[in-house]
């Protein structure tokens, strides 16, 4: 060792790097989203900003570490669109908890919005013009789910894989598509309706 150096020294910075270290992981990252309009029209959001055309539409605060999520927290939005659109109200609630784990701000790395994470394209036709008002997006998702479910004579396992894939795919396989990121779904969302229907 050089002899200017001191070993004390030498434990007092590499402690004050690794408190720095462990409070910069222990801070909760905060997921800011941002949109732009293109030429066309089309409204675009993304968490992660490919260009400077995106401009931040909700600014994220990072929540406190240890908050937990409050799963009820839009039970009365849930119930009003499960009557509204003859949805089970526990099979919206899994749909929820499948696609966005309750956050209205979810952005998903495909561009789906929201607590039942719609794509940007099928907005309008949901009728929905803020993706992250949570009434709109639970408005706009149960009444697609309710189109899906009689698309596939009310077998719901059908219109939860047409919900992730697409109907164009479950039409195409006669079933459930032999995807596994599909398969997985299904069977997420219908073991959390079976929870919340045992409730």
């Amino acid at each position: 060792m050089h002899p200017l150096i001191r070993p004390n020294l030498i434990r007092k910075h590499s402690l004050w790097i690794a408190g720095c270290l462990i409070l910069l992981l222990a801070m909760p990252a905060a997921a800011d989203i941002y949109m732009y309009i293109d030429s066309q029209g089309v409204m675009h959001f993304t968490n992660v900003p490919t260009s400077s055309d995106y401009q931040v539409y909700i600014k994220e605060r990072p929540r406190r570490q240890g908050t937990k999520i409050d799963v009820n927290r839009f039970d009365r939005f849930i119930d009003e669109a499960a009557s509204l659109h003859g949805v089970d109200f526990p099979l919206l609630k899994a749909v929820i908890r499948a696609e966005s784990a309750f956050d209205p701000k979810a952005v998903s790395k495909k561009g789906a919005l929201g607590l039942m994470q719609i794509m940007p394209e099928n907005l309008d036709a949901f009728r929905v013009y803020d993706p992250f008002d949570p009434w709109q997006n639970i408005m706009g998702g149960a009444r697609y789910l309710k189109a899906l479910i009689q698309r596939f004579n009310g077998q719901v396992p059908l219109a939860l894989a047409a919900y992730n894939a697409g109907p164009q795919a479950v039409d195409t396989h006669r079933g459930i598509p032999p995807i596994p990121e599909t398969e997985a779904y299904v069977k997420k969302v219908m073991k959390f309706f079976y929870l919340y229907k045992r409730g």
